[in-house]
């Protein structure tokens, strides 16, 4: 770089400070992270260029217009080939102005004359992917630049208008240099120092008045001031009394107007002053190039007014077709503002985007050819070795990087399907930006880590911020739309809408947002449903920590996250199929939700309550159930029919549960009701007795009769053993619920509920079968494969009614009946007192009653074990009659049955027979009588 302000190695003050931003962006680019970047707002974006707070530029915008517009136009005084000449400004412009003018202008034949002409499309537009300049219409229909085309003739004329300036200004800064130029023969315009030429060459009757005199001339000290003094090109040494010198005549100036006449003693003062400070170099020897506005930053304000004119004076956003004319005449400027191609292009790259931002950013054409010129910045960034340009540089692309990333990280909030070529051109300049400024930090930085791919670091950051906030708008929307007013927890089906929107918001983002990304990073849609996923998760982990049991909305809630999950993992695997993991890295960040398994436990807690409440109300129930006949005309006990009616209903419930999984866990909840009926089936029977609690214990063998020596004994034995007896058929209860209507009433009860759980069965097959068809159950379960049945309970009802059948026929016969048959058959010497009749009689009534009472499929089996007990009295009573006997009787095994030896020795004994008593005489030495 050569005479520019990247020439030395000087480290201000202002340059470290406008440095630190850079240097936080580079770090941060490095790990990864979003920089926290200086928010400028859109209105107010400073210029990277700005002045420093310890040292103030001073000039206003306007000042820096004027004197830019000096220097362009003493740039061209010594661009030329031919001499100056002098033309009338009145002979120049008659034919456009219609009057004459005592003004005149410095002319030459260079391009600052050059007839205006739109033939030819712009080079400058066509590099930077620009189109011809679109004119807004005004109110009148016409365009907003038209005014202006029409008025200037030359490229000069147009610079001229395009900064301002009036033609009378023009005309005294022409005239002035004409002088300048007579005076300084042969010397060009970098080697003198053109505001204190001017100061001398220009006095108060050049201006209409003694005030712009004096404004004009202030503003000529002002900027020796910051060019020498403010911001000079090589620092100055505290002790250079020229330095000192000068500044007391610009504070004398600024109370008094300077005489700048010739040979003034003020003016001699300030040129020695002036001279000596524009004329130093770094290495102490004499330069011809006067050093006076080339230092940073007033070098580059200057070039940037100088490039503003680019812009369409009625539309700054509109970017003149003459552009490619205009920047040819500003580059005549580099000599004296010590600028080179690479500080035109970060300038320029400045002046463009600062015109998008500051215009609304309605013309994308001018981020379209931002775009374009910072790649062509980002070339001369690793050419460049000067620190001066790398501070520019930084300053530079942090401005630019915090703006992009204001918007990126949040570019929901920003773009759409109608903008996404901005938004590319947006992130394609962050990125640039970021790698840009990543290079820049010191390379002990790099020594220390690994060097990592910033383009897909600050993608993978602005699209996980963007979402994140994008999801946090949502929510609040949601939240908002239905608790305006009132500070609550958000209900439960909230989340469940949320989940809609995330979803919707995920295929968008993959349609829209994600092939732009994808530039730079190769999953970018899974990033993005990965964060998705992340932030509802939370939401999701806190609601179901705070659920306990199942209700429609934690049903819908959990559905939707299901349904949710599968939608972004399907995105993700999608995304990452041609990735060489094969986007397991973006699957690890999505832990499952286990929605299903949730939902599985929340069932299995319904489930245990509704068996747990039946198991309770089975319990209360029976215990006051009175087993009442005349209860209804079924004669069933109203709790069976309201236990199954509640089973009925728990497992209507569980079909209507909107869950996929009742295939699964139907097995569970039936299992459960089928504990439930089997209590109470056990419950039901409980207490009534069986077969063996109702046969009397069988007697000793004897040979006693009632004339026998022992007669005494053995009537007080009878006495014991009728006292016996009776003591023990009465073990069964006398309460009420035990008689035979009521045990009548168990059997149907129990007969009921066997023939309805055949019926829920298959109720319960067709439900799981229309689950199919609506897709919420596999296919195993179509033709019923997978229905528990209700197997325990329904066993239980066969032996149930099995046993009530048998306790109810042998309670008739040895208990209700005993005194007609076990007490008193063949019991004394009277036969005609002991007949069968009236135990018949008897047991005809029971069986009528039996007959009346139990439903017609349980009818045959209670009569059956009704004939079978009464079978087993006759015999038993054939068997065991008469009382206990002290004589030593044969061996016995103990055993009692039809066919067993004791059991014939016992029938020997008890018939009074001839031939029988021989027997026993012979074989067991018993006596005929006792």
């Amino acid at each position: 770089m050569s005479r520019n302000v990247g020439n030395n190695t000087r480290k201000s003050n202002s340059t470290r400070h406008r440095a630190q931003p850079a240097a936080a962006v580079a770090t941060t680019v490095a790990t990864g992270t979003v920089a926290v970047m200086p928010v400028y707002p859109i209105d107010q974006l400073g210029s990277p260029f700005g002045d420093d707070s310890a040292a103030p530029l001073n000039l206003s915008a306007s000042e820096l217009r004027e004197s830019a517009y000096e220097i362009l136009i003493a740039a061209y005084r010594s661009s030329g080939t031919r001499p100056l000449t002098y033309t009338p400004q009145s002979e120049r412009a008659a034919d456009d102005r219609g009057q004459g003018h005592a003004n005149s202008t410095l002319t030459h034949s260079s391009s600052l004359q050059r007839s205006l002409t739109s033939s030819a499309a712009s080079k400058v537009k066509k590099a930077l992917g620009m189109k011809s300049a679109k004119r807004r219409t005004n109110g009148d229909g016409e365009s907003a630049g038209q005014g202006r085309s029409r008025k200037a003739a030359t490229v000069g004329e147009l610079v001229r208008v395009q900064m301002r300036v009036s033609e009378q200004a023009d005309s005294r800064i022409r005239r002035a240099l004409l002088r300048v130029a007579a005076g300084q023969l042969g010397r060009r315009i970098e080697s003198i120092v053109l505001p204190l030429e001017l100061l001398q060459q220009l006095k108060s009757s050049d201006f209409p008045n003694q005030q712009d005199y004096e404004v004009w001339q202030r503003r000529n000290l002002k900027l020796l001031e910051a060019g020498l003094l403010l911001h000079p090109h090589i620092p100055l040494d505290k002790s250079d009394t020229a330095a000192r010198q000068l500044q007391q005549v610009i504070r004398g100036a600024l109370d008094k107007p300077l005489d700048t006449g010739r040979n003034t003693q003020s003016m001699q003062i300030l040129r020695n002053a002036v001279m000596p400070l524009a004329s130093r170099s770094l290495n102490g020897s004499s330069v011809e190039t006067c050093h006076w506005a080339d230092g940073y930053p007033l070098n580059l304000r200057l070039y940037q007014t100088l490039l503003e004119t680019c812009f369409d004076i009625n539309d700054e956003s509109v970017v003149i077709d003459e552009v490619d004319e205009v920047i040819e005449l500003i580059k005549k400027t580099w000599t004296i503002l010590g600028v080179n191609q690479t500080l035109h292009n970060i300038c320029f790259l400045w002046v463009l985007f600062h015109h998008y931002v500051a215009t609304s950013q309605i013309e994308d054409d001018l981020l379209f050819a931002a775009n374009s010129l910072i790649i062509e910045v980002e070339k001369d960034a690793k050419a460049a070795k000067d620190p001066e340009y790398s501070k520019i540089l930084s300053s530079t692309l942090s401005s630019i990087l915090g703006w992009a990333e204001k918007r990126l990280v949040a570019y929901h909030d920003s773009f759409n399907s109608d903008n996404t070529e901005s938004m590319e051109c947006v992130a394609s300049m962050a990125v640039v930006a970021a790698k840009v400024l990543l290079e820049d930090i010191s390379n002990e930085y790099h020594r220390s880590r690994k060097q990592r791919d910033v383009a897909s670091d600050r993608i993978d950051a602005y699209i996980r911020s963007s979402l994140r906030a994008a999801f946090n708008q949502r929510m609040k929307k949601i939240t908002s739309s239905k608790q305006p007013s009132r500070n609550l927890q958000t209900p439960l089906p909230q989340l469940a809408i949320l989940a809609n929107d995330i979803s919707q918001l995920a295929f968008s983002e993959k349609a829209i947002f994600s092939p732009i990304f994808k530039r730079w990073h190769p999953h970018a849609a899974g990033v993005a449903v990965a964060t998705l996923h992340s932030s509802y998760s939370k939401e999701l982990n806190q609601f179901v920590s705070s659920v306990s049991e199942l209700t429609p909305d934690a049903i819908q809630v959990l559905t939707a996250a299901d349904k949710l999950e599968k939608d972004l993992v399907q995105i993700a695997v999608e995304d990452a199929v041609d990735s060489e993991d094969g986007g397991k890295s973006i699957i690890q960040q999505m832990p499952p939700y286990e929605a299903e398994a949730v939902m599985a436990n929340l069932v299995k807690s319904w489930i245990k309550t509704r068996v747990d409440r039946l198991k309770e109300w089975v319990d209360r129930n029976l215990q006051q159930e009175v087993w009442n006949p005349r209860a209804n005309k079924e004669r069933v006990a109203p709790s069976g029919v309201e236990v199954l009616r509640t089973v009925d209903e728990t497992l209507e419930a569980f079909f209507l549960l909107p869950i996929p999984m009742h295939s699964a866990l139907l097995p569970e909840l039936v299992a459960g009701l089928d504990r439930c009926l089997q209590s109470y089936i056990l419950k039901a029977k409980s207490g009534c007795g069986t077969r063996s609690s109702y046969i009397p214990a069988l007697p000793a063998l004897t040979r006693c009769t009632t004339g026998s020596k022992f007669q005494v004994f053995k009537k007080k034995e009878k006495s014991q053993m009728s006292q016996r007896r009776k003591s023990h058929v009465g073990t069964a209860s006398g309460d009420d619920s035990y008689g035979i209507p009521q045990l009548c009433v168990r059997m149907n009860t129990l007969h009921h509920i066997r023939m309805q759980l055949e019926v829920l069965e298959k109720r319960t097959t067709i439900q799981l079968r229309n689950n199919i068809k609506s897709g919420h159950v596999n296919d195993e379960f179509t033709n019923g494969v997978g229905v528990k049945k209700f197997e325990l309970s329904a066993t239980t009802c066969v032996e149930g009614i099995q046993q009530l059948c048998e306790a109810a026929a042998y309670k008739i016969v040895f208990h209700d009946l005993s005194p007609v048959m076990w007490d008193s058959l063949y019991v004394g010497e009277d036969v005609s007192t002991s007949r069968i009749d009236p135990f018949l009689q008897e047991v005809e009534q029971n069986l009528e009653i039996i007959s009346s009472m139990v439903h017609d499929r349980v009818r045959t089996r209670a009569i059956t074990d009704m004939m079978r007990a009464c079978l087993d009295g006759f015999l038993l009573v054939l068997l065991a009659g008469a009382s206990k006997s002290r004589l030593p009787l044969p061996p016995t095994t103990g055993h009692w049955g039809p066919s067993e030896p004791n059991t014939l020795l016992r029938v020997l004994c008890y018939r009074n027979d001839e031939t029988a008593t021989k027997f026993l005489k012979k074989t067991y030495n018993l006596p005929k009588k006792l």
